[in-house]
C-alpha cells in the first residue's frame, strides 16, 4: 500500500488554471535520509614538516626567552604545535568524532600565521590580519596566559622543567592522533 501526496499548482498565463500532480512521499526525502549507510569521508592532511620544525623551533626560544616552561606531559607540547589546541580539547573532540582543529603549524601553512589553536574563530584570515590571537598571543605577551599549555609559568601545576623539544618527540606523541 502507498500513499500519494496531492500538490495543487496554480500556473499564470493568460488564463489562470490549476491541476494537480501525485507524488509520492519518498520523493520528498533526500537521498541519504534513506540510505541506511551514510559515511562522511574527511581527508586530513598533516602540516608540512617545514612548518612543525619552525614552530618547534619558535616554541623552544619563546619559553626561554619569556621564563615559562613546557608542560610536564610533552603530548600537550607536541598536540598544540602540531595538531591541535589543549589536549583535553583534543581528547574531547576525538571522542565525539568531530574533525580535528588545526595547530599552530597547521595554521601557519594554511593561513601564514600561527593563529592560537584553542580558540574558535568566525573568520581565521580576519583573526590573523587583526595579530590579537596570533601565537604568542596578547593575553601571553602580556600578562604570560597561555590557555593552550604551551607556555607555562613555573609555579603552573602542569609545568614541566624543559623548554626544549625534539621534532621526533612531537612525531612519536603525535603520531597516532
Amino acid at each position: 500500500m502507498t500513499t500519494t501526496t496531492t500538490l495543487q499548482v496554480q500556473v499564470q498565463a493568460q488564463a489562470s488554471s490549476s491541476f494537480a500532480i501525485r507524488i509520492p512521499p519518498s520523493s520528498f526525502t533526500s537521498p541519504l535520509t534513506r540510505s541506511p549507510h551514510r559515511f562522511v569521508v574527511r581527508a586530513a592532511v598533516d602540516p608540512s614538516e617545514k612548518s612543525i620544525e619552525i614552530m618547534r623551533k619558535f616554541s623552544e626560544q619563546y619559553a626561554r626567552k619569556s621564563g615559562t616552561y613546557f608542560c610536564v606531559d610533552k603530548g600537550v607540547t607536541s598536540v598544540v604545535i602540531k595538531n591541535r589546541g589543549s589536549v583535553f580539547l583534543s581528547y574531547l573532540i576525538k571522542s565525539q568524532g568531530r574533525a580535528k582543529t588545526k595547530g599552530l603549524a597547521d595554521h601557519k601553512d594554511s593561513l601564514g600565521a600561527p593563529l592560537c589553536p584553542c580558540r574558535h574563530y568566525d573568520d581565521k584570515p580576519a583573526e590573523v590580519g587583526q595579530g590579537f590571537w596570533n601565537c604568542p598571543c596578547v593575553p601571553m605577551r602580556e600578562r604570560k596566559e597561555c590557555h593552550c599549555m604551551l607556555f607555562l609559568t613555573p609555579d603552573n601545576d602542569f609545568a614541566g622543567k624543559e623548554q626544549a623539544i625534539s621534532l621526533d618527540e612531537i612525531r612519536a606523541t603525535t603520531a597516532n592522533i
